[in-house]
């Protein structure tokens, strides 16, 4: 019988397939450890595309150790040695930032109150959203990096090697860059801004820098502890170097440098990781998600709805495929991923690798408790106008009565995110419209033969009934099911209709179709 190792070596699984990858890697240079790295610029709030990389970084460590011994480290970077270039529209009394432009994020005052500065907030948040789901890393501050010392081998050899660098990313400037760039910004030892200016002289002897500050005074600092920071470019190739990085993934709009960090990892005497591109996150309009605008839906709003493995299932989706990433696509990641949680078990070890919620759980994947999908919650709590989850509790006791909140916790959690999703997305938007002739007399029909139901309230005898009133009037028989929805449901599309019915109950559902006969509905 073929085990989940033997499995997983053949697995067409995207993480699977990137960690055999890394695995030729390691055999080649014996390494003791894996070293994954994400990088993370603080510069606005993190956004749920920074928790994606997180995610997905997890899911190919994980499929890693299930085809490797080799110990593994995950180490999250923030580059919060930045300089401050425009001031987040999305931060309170955004005008108080403005006297701070170009000062290391960490040296930027707090707007938010609550930490030592702007970058330290922002690493907080992104720690919080990290531990909420369980993620295990190491964080890295590049202030403390740079200043600690940690940075200075690098650093001295980025000295020495400074023409080699300079090369490599003169290449890629438009000429008036050219003349005034530098792989080193200095940190003005008087207003603590990070200077964008030309090196006067670079001595590889001695370790320093010597350059003119705007006022046209000259200085030179060393370029380590901290004096000194990287242009963010030259910053990703170095960082390679000198952490040891194996493996780092980044959105398509890093894919254009990847020769550029590549060779500066390569001149500071290490071996590239491997890489791994994936497409960017879209918001409703379809325009790249942006930390400074704000325009995407974050970690904290998706929890409102919904539990954090429906994210991690989302991220897990065709990382190589740009997604829209709006409020509608909640519904369908909650219940697909039960979907797959449901079939985990009854599958093969072949099946199990290939299936999401492996890569989600690393392996140790739960059983699913959700006796009623998200979206039928979603039209339950249309039709009852529930305003907090016990009142789909009644509805759900009757349908399966051994579920309870305390047994069944992801179908609680999934009740009150779904009231909640409900009363902010679908009750604004509802719109119940009258019925048709034909309409009415199919609705007619539905109702007496509800009324005389004396049977259990079986889905599929139900689902007979609704079929068996719409056959003979309506082709498509989808124009029928689409009429259930937008006069009963108020929206355009729905559940299985069979199935509601069971949920909500045949004899309640006598009473919404006689609220929708009599206008009531449509009225409301």
């Amino acid at each position: 019988m073929s085990t989940l190792r033997d499995a997983a070596m053949q697995s067409k699984a995207w993480p699977f397939e990137e960690a055999r990858r890394l695995l030729k890697r390691v055999e080649a240079q014996g390494k003791d450890h894996v070293l994954f790295e994400t990088g993370y610029g603080p510069s606005g709030l993190p956004h749920i595309g920074t928790f994606g990389e997180v995610a997905r970084t997890t899911m190919i460590r994980r499929a890693f150790e299930v085809i490797s011994d080799v110990p593994t480290r995950l180490i999250c970077f923030s580059d919060d040695l930045d300089g401050m270039r425009k001031v987040p529209g999305n931060v309170p009394d955004p005008e108080a930032l403005r006297a701070h432009l170009q000062r290391p994020l960490t040296s930027v005052p707090d707007p938010f109150g609550t930490h030592d500065s702007f970058g330290a907030h922002n690493n907080a948040m992104l720690r919080r959203f990290l531990d909420t789901f369980g993620f295990e890393y190491e964080f890295v501050s590049a202030t403390e990096f740079y200043g600690s010392g940690q940075f200075d081998d690098v650093l001295r050899r980025a000295a020495e090697r400074y023409d080699d660098l300079m090369a490599i990313m003169l290449k890629s400037l438009r000429d008036e860059r050219r003349e005034t760039y530098s792989i080193f910004l200095p940190i003005h030892p008087e207003t603590g801004r990070v200077l964008y200016v030309p090196m006067k002289h670079v001595d590889a002897a001695e370790g320093t820098v010597t350059f003119d500050d705007e006022d046209g005074r000259e200085w030179t600092l060393p370029v380590t502890g901290g004096h000194v920071k990287l242009q963010w470019k030259p910053d990703f190739g170095a960082r390679w170097a000198a952490l040891g990085v194996d493996f780092e993934m980044y959105g398509k709009d890093h894919s254009t440098n990847t020769p550029i960090y590549d060779g500066i990892c390569r001149v500071l005497g290490a071996k590239p990781p491997e890489h791994f591109t994936y497409e960017l996150f879209l918001d409703a309009e379809g325009h790249k998600i942006s930390k400074s605008s704000g325009n995407g839906l974050s970690i904290d709003e998706w929890l409102t709805y919904a539990a954090t493995e429906s994210l991690s299932y989302f991220m897990y989706q065709k990382p190589k495929t740009a997604k829209r990433l709006w409020w509608d696509v909640i519904p369908k990641a909650v219940d697909e991923y039960h979907q797959q949680l449901r079939a985990y078990p009854g599958q093969d070890p072949a099946q199990q690798a290939n299936n999401p919620v492996f890569h989600i759980h690393g392996g140790d994947v739960p059983a699913s408790d959700m006796v009623v999908s998200f979206a039928m919650l979603l039209n339950l709590a249309s039709v009852a106008g529930a305003e907090d989850k016990d009142t789909l509790w009644g509805f759900i006791r009757r349908y399966a009565p051994d579920a309870t909140p305390e047994a069944n916790p992801q179908l609680d959690r999934a009740a009150a995110g779904a009231v909640r999703y409900y009363n902010d997305f679908v009750k604004p938007t509802k719109s119940f419209r009258p019925p048709s002739a034909l309409e009415r007399e199919a609705l007619a029909d539905l109702r007496a033969r509800l009324a005389a139901w004396d049977g259990p309230a079986d889905e599929e005898s139900l689902q007979s009934e609704v079929y068996a009133v719409g056959r003979d009037r309506f082709d498509p028989m989808r124009d029928w099911f689409k009429a259930l929805y937008q006069v009963l449901l108020g929206a355009d599309q729905g559940p299985r209709f069979g199935s509601f019915i069971a949920l909500y109950g045949v004899d309640e559902t006598v009473k919404l179709i006689d609220r929708a006969l009599e206008g009531a509905l449509a009225e409301a």
